[in-house]
């Protein structure tokens, strides 16, 4: 799970805004930040926007106002906190959107920061609101996400404003796709989960998720005594979910089928009350625990046999504390499991929550690989769900090959094409394709000066028959000659000037893959047809029609480009979302035309409009594969296209 990251884009004047976690606790008697953790956890990416020359807006959320204004739950003390920490000069404003956020944005200079209201104030935010998300998309070049505690809730400010504006991951996020993708996806093992807290039910979609991959799964906290109860045990007055019974069996037995050794405590400490110095004591589980006492902890003899099958981990997961940890009387469990835990040499994961807490507790945090931020966001992590907050992350790098087309059109003459070809010689090409097309004149010395590099050359259009008396006309055989290896088939100018219908494109099409060329072939609607909502029909009949008696073999060879017309030359862009709309029904198409495979390897580009202003936002939605550019690969600009390439590529 490769995802774009703040270091992978150029920072330098551009403004981000940051959805980090201030979720932190407020003092109700001072008014002040109570556990800073979370603020200091977030310093890095924020420095390292501010030290590369970046406009920062933060957003954050705290407590739970329910979309109302609650002072109570204002992040004036985060901001006065953030600025003793971090010794940046950070503005607080009292809104969250609205004309004088707006102003504040646009008088901000490089390296300066602003930290917004709470998000939920806004009652759009958990409602994933597009106006809201819009609203805050408008105001910045690139969206930082770097609150993983969220990323389970689909919300304005982490998923909303990612179909605006590109979503790259900031460090804290990344550090957690990486440890979590890891134990989830790719352990070493042995691998040892350990699982605790209150509820089966909580667990219930990890388990039978791990049951999958772990080798041990180790139970303790409140849950095991509905596993125990399930296996015949007396449990006393301990907590138990009587309607997951059944359910507990049926792991058992699931466990015992998968050969994972799925270990149960085999004593606790007892007690009648969950209170501080209280009498307690050890009983052993097959003893049974007597009426009127509850079990809140582990005991001994379960912390050696959990030592004994951690040992020789080389994964471990843990989530959820072994006992009421919070009262020093039931903690002793909780903290020898830690203990054990924190001494292995393993990749050891804690899964956020209460298990975090507790090892915050004794001063063991330092002490594992990784310690998650989000409780309720690692648990669904760990179940292999895709998470919405991670999902609007712009992937890093994508399967099918990226392609960056210029189409000179009618420009240059011979000498200037030859001068601009070598200009390009410069451009840095990682991880994609870079493919040039002049005019006709042009295309032999564009080619000279091409061969041997990492740029082809490609043709503007061509003839469907190999030769005749077509005056004006070029054949394909005319054009391999040169070194063309690729030809524009279909573009809208053909299309709606010189008046080539779909028969025609069918026919060049054929004939650029009888020359063993590929094609990039052209489609898109006018303006008119998309304001009577007719995109996907033309979309389709053109796509459908060009590509009659195209084998699936073949099809591999064909590059799919969707132009707007209504966008080409005018200065107005598709919107990413418009755009990866049309993207993902064209792979549908191919889908039904080939097979899913066909479809998921098959590059479709954008062209219309394309500048280093849009392209970014444009190539990282996942349908889009790279741009067939205009006016913008005509001069300098091009070089900027291919750097913007590059961050997404390398």
């Amino acid at each position: 799970m490769k995802k774009l990251t703040i270091r992978d884009v150029d920072l330098q004047g551009k403004t981000l805004i940051m959805r980090v976690d201030f979720n932190v606790p407020i003092d109700k008697e001072t008014g002040r930040v109570g556990d800073d953790t979370r603020i200091k956890a977030a310093l890095p990416t924020i420095e390292h926007a501010v030290k590369n020359g970046a406009k920062v807006i933060l957003l954050s959320h705290l407590g739970r106002p329910k979309g109302n204004v609650d002072p109570k739950y204002s992040l004036k003390p985060v901001a006065e906190r953030l600025n003793e920490i971090s010794g940046l000069n950070v503005e607080f404003l009292p809104e969250v959107v609205g004309d004088n956020v707006v102003r504040a944005v646009q008088n901000m200079k490089p390296s300066e920061v602003i930290l917004l209201e709470n998000t939920r104030f806004h009652p759009g935010e958990t409602k994933n609101d597009p106006e809201l998300a819009q609203a805050w998309a408008g105001l910045a070049d690139i969206h930082v996400n770097d609150a993983f505690g969220t990323a389970h809730r689909a919300h304005a400010s982490n998923v909303g404003i990612a179909n605006f504006i590109p979503s790259v991951a900031g460090f804290l996020m990344e550090k957690e796709i990486e440890f979590l993708g890891k134990v989830t996806y790719e352990p070493d093992h042995p691998y040892v989960v350990v699982l605790g807290g209150v509820k089966v039910s909580d667990k219930i979609g990890v388990i039978t998720h791990l049951l999958e991959k772990a080798d041990k799964i180790l139970i303790g906290g409140a849950m095991m005594f509905t596993f125990l109860k399930a296996k015949g045990y007396q449990v006393g007055s301990s907590l138990v979910e009587e309607d997951k019974i059944e359910l507990a069996k049926s792991i058992l037995n699931k466990a015992s089928e998968k050969k994972v050794d799925f270990i149960l405590p085999v004593d606790t400490v007892i007690a009648q009350k969950i209170e501080s110095g209280v009498e307690k004591k050890v009983v052993e589980i097959e003893d049974g625990i007597p009426e009127g006492w509850m079990g809140l902890d582990i005991g001994p003899k379960t912390v050696e046999l959990f030592s004994e099958a951690l040992r020789s981990a080389k994964t471990v997961v843990w989530n959820g504390p072994m006992g009421v940890f919070e009262i020093d009387d039931f903690s002793q469990g909780t903290k020898s499991v830690a203990e054990a835990i924190a001494n292995l040499s393993a990749t050891t994961v804690i899964g956020g929550g209460d298990s975090a807490a507790a090892v915050s507790k004794f001063g063991l945090k330092s002490s594992y690989s990784h310690v998650s931020t989000g409780g309720g966001a690692s648990l669904e992590f760990l179940e292999g769900k895709e998470l919405p907050g991670i999902r609007s992350i712009a992937d890093k790098k994508k399967t099918r090959r990226m392609i960056l087309a210029g189409n000179w059109k009618m420009h240059k003459t011979p000498r200037e094409a030859k001068f601009f070809a070598n200009t390009l010689l410069a451009m840095p090409i990682k991880g994609f394709k870079v493919i040039v097309c002049p005019s006709f004149t042009a295309l032999t010395e564009v080619a000279e000066v091409l061969r041997g590099s990492q740029i082809s050359v490609g043709a503007q259009n061509v003839h469907y028959e190999r030769a005749g008396a077509y005056t004006g006309e070029t054949s394909v055989e005319m054009l391999k000659q040169i070194g063309v290896e690729y030809v524009i088939v279909g573009h809208s100018e053909r299309r709606h000037i010189f008046g080539e219908d779909d028969e025609m494109i069918a026919k060049k099409v054929r004939a650029v893959l009888d020359a063993q060329m590929r094609p990039i072939l052209c489609v898109g609607e006018t303006k008119e047809e998309r304001e009577k909502g007719i995109t996907f029909c033309v979309v389709e009949s053109q796509l459908r029609q060009a590509l009659f008696g195209v084998t699936r073999d073949e099809a591999s060879k064909v590059i799919v480009a969707y132009e707007p017309v209504w966008a080409i030359g005018t200065g107005v862009v598709a919107t990413p979302e418009q755009a990866q709309e049309v993207h993902e029904f064209i792979r549908d198409v191919i889908s039904e035309i080939y097979d899913e495979e066909v479809s998921r390897s098959m590059s479709i580009l954008y062209g219309g409009s394309i500048k280093p202003s849009n392209f970014l936002k444009l190539i990282v939605q996942p349908d889009i594969d790279g741009g067939l550019v205009g006016g913008a690969s005509l001069n300098e600009q091009f070089l900027e296209l291919g750097k913007i390439m590059c961050q997404v590529c390398e």
